[in-house]
């Protein structure tokens, strides 16, 4: 955290502050978001928050969320906070291009000091500041060190704890990754003596299913999950057609990987999904399997040893074909 009063300073003297996140917003890159929004608000700060696309439903119920300018649909309201800020705060994100096509020219070319606040493996060096640890569990576990490093712990009110508690609680799994340490368990124990209803948050999240949502849950593990018993692999591929006959929308899949790596002997759970002319995947892992260079080196991804992603411009057929290929080489008994 060396850098800690230096980006408390780049902040006391910005005059616009503008907070981005990756493409496709999870826990952890609207919590960290919305978390800083708050504090800055709380600290007379003119701040905006800049995200490439919508939040999925199950995210929309945080407080905060509402003032979020995503740039897929408010194009020229996001490029003007851009432009206009001197200083861009870059959450949950190791390199200019997971912001996607559309906004990184923009972040690119803005003339703002950046800081960069993230745990991914491979930070890139683009942002003027830094707080990277890739041994965190989360992007707001670092946000919430941060704060205590600067000795402003006490400027966290309802909101921006329960946005920390938010995106350190998703990006864990509920707390059950290898990632959980120690620290981030005081720090949870802090944010609820600060007043974080943690139970409302666990139900805002997980207990608010549609019914199609249940039903493409149930049809992805019923129908199209495939185990490969002898590699403690397995796997659920759904066409755009299948996702389309549930009405899938953004969030419907969330934790559904997981639920396919919690079968009893599975090391590697994927997730492949067709939509709009690519495959997005998603990979999970535990013990000795570490997913990151499977889907770096084959899939045009990356991201931590036992959570990645990944995506395909190739059919879904041939997708799956060239993951059942490659997947031997990145198991440690085969």
């Amino acid at each position: 955290m060396d850098q800690s009063h230096e980006i408390l300073r780049l902040v006391k003297q910005a005059q616009s502050l503008v907070i981005t996140s990756h493409k496709s917003p999870d826990g952890d890159s609207i919590g960290s978001s919305l978390a800083l929004f708050h504090l800055f608000h709380k600290w007379n700060k003119s701040v905006k928050v800049v995200h490439p696309d919508p939040a999925p439903a199950f995210l929309h119920w945080i407080k905060g969320q509402e003032a979020i300018i995503d740039f897929e649909t408010k194009e020229e309201e996001a490029k003007t906070a851009l432009e206009s800020a001197d200083l861009i705060f870059c959450l949950d994100y190791n390199e200019p291009s997971r912001v996607g096509e559309a906004m990184v020219a923009v972040l690119t070319e803005t003339k703002a000091v950046k800081v960069m606040i993230d745990h991914h493996l491979h930070p890139a060096d683009f942002c003027q500041a830094v707080i990277s640890d890739t041994s965190a569990s989360s992007t707001c576990e670092l946000i919430y060190k941060w704060i205590k490093a600067i000795a402003r712990l006490s400027d966290l009110d309802e909101n921006s704890c329960t946005a920390i508690y938010l995106g350190i609680m998703t990006d864990t799994g509920s707390f059950r990754f290898p990632s959980v340490s120690a620290f981030t368990h005081e720090a949870i124990g802090d944010l609820i003596r600060r007043g974080v209803k943690h139970f409302l948050i666990h139900e805002a999240v997980y207990d608010t299913n549609t019914v199609d949502r249940i039903k493409l849950r149930g049809f992805a593990l019923s129908e199209k999950l495939v185990c490969l018993n002898d590699l403690h692999v397995a796997y659920a591929a759904l066409s755009e057609e299948e996702l389309n006959r549930f009405h899938y929308q953004k969030g419907d899949t969330e934790g559904l990987v997981n639920q396919i790596l919690g079968i009893q002997g599975i090391k590697m759970a994927v997730l492949f999904m067709e939509k709009g002319g690519n495959v997005k995947i998603s990979f999970r892992s535990k013990g000795d399997y570490f997913v990151n260079e499977l889907a770096k080196m084959h899939f045009n991804g990356g991201g931590h040893a036992y959570a990645s992603g990944g995506i395909s411009d190739e059919s879904l057929e041939k997708t799956v074909e060239k993951f059942v290929t490659f997947v031997k080489d990145f198991i440690p008994e085969v």
